[in-house]
């Protein structure tokens, strides 16, 4: 296989069946954990999902103005949900017993975020595909202790485009992601509004929150063994419901997918193998639609596909088994034999008529690495990167404002990693020294590297300079984080 399909994840059938995937249709296998004394086999949900419960869309926040600021409030607080049959479970959530609301505000805008934590432990809540103050990015450096409030406030600079808030409080962030912390966040601009594109919310732009957990005999939440990956769920949740039915209303639907796992990856792809029009990745809208059947999305990349469908028909977004690049026991391990049904999509008898996705979306990314101030390194392997564990008193690179800077990174292990850089929207300008898939060519903050890869990211820092409070960039599957897979830079003036 190429390096660029290795990236991109997009086996066909029958190059999966070649390269020994058939397993994962062996038969449902019970999840026992991911440890290397437990070893875990292939899960396959498919056809055995009871899709039965309409999918709970989280509720657009409210907001208040105060000296030309739209502020929100957000409330970290424990509660119970019933999120399988068997029972109830404690869980965490924002504004709610399980995940937050859905934050919106436009290009332009300038938000304040009055965050409060209700927990009987320290969290944060970082903004995670947001350009901001380095002391609003709510990052390990901004704890929230129990009890306490903090508010961040910041002027919204950035493309129309899907992004999310999670925790992220050093050494502890899985478990938080994992009890139910985070949603997402949605910016407007002109540019997107202008757009002949599904934008109801709620009706034919459905945010799509995907997250994997394990369940007891008694539908309590249970934390699975990490091994070298992190939790791996049995259960595939949409915006915390199992099972779940979006009942579809417009000849097009514009799903908003966020992987909001903390270590799975998902090749997502529709039942009956129809193609779906790409429109946007993690900074926004790509400069023209890519047809696909396939998409991998690692822990923390997000991605906009419009499903087009016949009155009258169902069809189930699935995650199919895919290629991480790695050792057949090391994708057993991280998943990647698994075959899970997601969603069912069930359109109604008649559908409201939709116009055709754009031929011509937005601006592509320009970043000239002919301008670019200098190359950084990045080698990723055994929880540390170049080498070194995450040191919060140690900062890594200082960054000038406004500057284009070229960042190598390497996956130097046999693992599975990404790379999350905050703060800044990257372009992928090269995978292992070729040019990236349609998938990948606007504006990304996270990125697939597998074993034995590299990728060259060109990036221009912006304009929030502090010489004391750094950014972080880091793998974003979290126990790899937690153990010390990430690094700080600051961002200074020239």
């Amino acid at each position: 296989m190429s390096p660029r399909d290795r990236a991109r994840g997009l086996g066909r059938r029958d190059l999966l069946r070649a390269t020994g995937i058939a397993v994962a249709s062996a038969g449902v296998a019970a999840l026992e954990g991911c440890s290397l004394l437990s070893p875990r086999t292939a899960l396959r949900t498919v056809g055995e999902v009871p899709f039965a419960t309409p999918l709970p869309i989280p509720p657009l926040a409210t907001s208040t103005s105060h000296e030309g600021a739209r502020v929100f409030e957000l409330v970290a607080r424990s509660g119970r949900s019933r999120i399988v049959p068997q029972g109830e479970t404690d869980t965490w959530g924002l504004n709610g017993p399980l995940l937050g609301p859905t934050l919106r505000a436009r290009r332009g805008e300038t938000v304040r975020i009055d965050v409060r934590n209700e927990l009987s432990e320290t969290t944060t809540l970082h903004w995670h595909g947001m350009r901001l103050p380095a002391a609003a990015d709510g990052g390990p450096h901004q704890p929230v202790a129990p009890g306490g409030t903090w508010s961040p406030t910041w002027t919204v600079d950035q493309p129309a485009a899907t992004l999310w808030y999670h925790p992220h409080p050093h050494g502890e962030t899985e478990r938080h992601v994992y009890r139910g912390l985070g949603g997402m966040f949605l910016i407007d601009d002109d540019e997107e509004a202008a757009l002949d594109l599904p934008r109801t919310y709620g009706v034919d732009d459905i945010p799509v929150i995907v997250q994997d957990k394990t369940f007891d005999d008694r539908g309590g939440l249970v934390e699975t063994d990490r091994s070298d990956i992190g939790m791996l769920g049995d259960t595939v949740l949409v915006n915390g419901a199992a099972g779940p039915v979006l009942e579809v209303t417009a000849q097009r639907t514009r799903l908003r997918l966020l992987n909001a796992s903390t270590a799975r990856t998902y090749a997502f792809g529709l039942s009956d193998g129809r193609p779906f029009d790409l429109i946007a990745s993690d900074g926004g809208l790509l400069a023209e639609p890519a047809s696909l059947a396939r998409l991998l999305l690692t822990p923390g990349e997000r991605a906009e596909i419009v499903v087009t469908m016949d009155a009258g028909e169902s069809v189930a977004l699935r995650s199919f088994a895919h290629d991480l690049g790695l050792r057949e026991r090391d994708a057993v391990l991280a998943g990647a034999h698994d075959e899970l049904d997601v969603l069912l999509l069930r359109a109604a008898a008649a559908l409201r008529p939709s116009a055709p996705v754009p031929l011509a979306l937005a601006e592509p990314p320009r970043i000239d690495l002919a301008e670019s101030a200098g190359t950084r390194a990045f080698s990723l392997g055994n929880n540390r990167i170049n080498g070194q564990r995450m040191d919060m008193s140690r900062i890594d690179a200082e960054v000038v404002a406004g500057t284009v800077e070229t960042w190598f990174v390497t996956n130097a292990h046999s693992q599975p990693h990404n790379f999350h850089i905050h703060d800044v929207q990257f372009v992928v300008a090269e995978i292992d020294g070729a040019a990236p898939p349609p998938e990948l060519s606007g504006w990304k903050d996270t990125v697939y590297i597998p074993p034995g890869s590299a990728v060259r990211l060109g990036m221009r820092f912006g304009s929030h300079t502090d010489p004391h409070v750094p950014y972080m960039f880091h793998c974003h599957l979290l126990w790899h984080e937690d153990q010390g897979m990430m690094g700080q830079f600051l961002v200074v003036e020239g």
